[in-house]
């Protein structure tokens, strides 16, 4: 994996007492590389407030680590599963780069690749299930939908 750790948000916070870290969030980002870094790193970004992820995937496949797992990024908002609400307490969220602002344009095959191999890793330390690896548009319907409809969620499937 190509991770890259020089960018570090300091949009987060401590996870409640016993938070169990069960599930991941996927999001894309129609933005430059830079743009994205600046949106997830700055305390207060333009046109909106503070945001992060845990993890930012670029089009080659770099992995930024933005934000330990440990701590609650703030990249879920308003969101419900089944009977859960508000899953940032719960999950790590990974964004990845798109080349369209409404994800209408395919994701890159090195970047897919990193994405499985950042699920498989992240599977070696928390109790991630399968049917818990969602998508932003999942989560908050209606709202956000991102990953986008050229998510390839059956590779996804097969391999993480």
């Amino acid at each position: 994996m190509l991770l890259n750790t020089d960018h570090k948000s300091p949009n987060f916070d401590d996870r409640p007492e016993g938070a169990n870290i069960d599930t991941i969030i996927i999001h894309a980002m129609g933005y430059k590389r830079d743009h994205a870094l600046e949106t997830l790193c700055h305390p207060n970004p333009e046109n909106h407030g503070p945001v992060s992820a845990h993890y930012l995937i670029d089009h080659d496949g770099t992995i930024y680590a933005l934000v330990d797992e440990d701590k609650r990024a703030w990249h879920a908002g308003l969101s419900a599963w089944q009977d859960r609400k508000n899953l940032n307490y719960c999950s790590i969220g990974i964004e990845l780069l798109n080349h369209d602002y409404d994800f209408d344009a395919p994701f890159d095959e090195r970047q897919i690749d990193a994405l499985i191999n950042l699920i498989n890793d992240i599977k070696t330390r928390h109790p991630i299930k399968d049917e818990l690896i969602l998508g932003h548009d999942q989560i908050a319907p209606g709202r956000k939908t991102d990953p986008g409809p050229h998510f390839p969620w059956e590779k996804l499937r097969k391999t993480a």
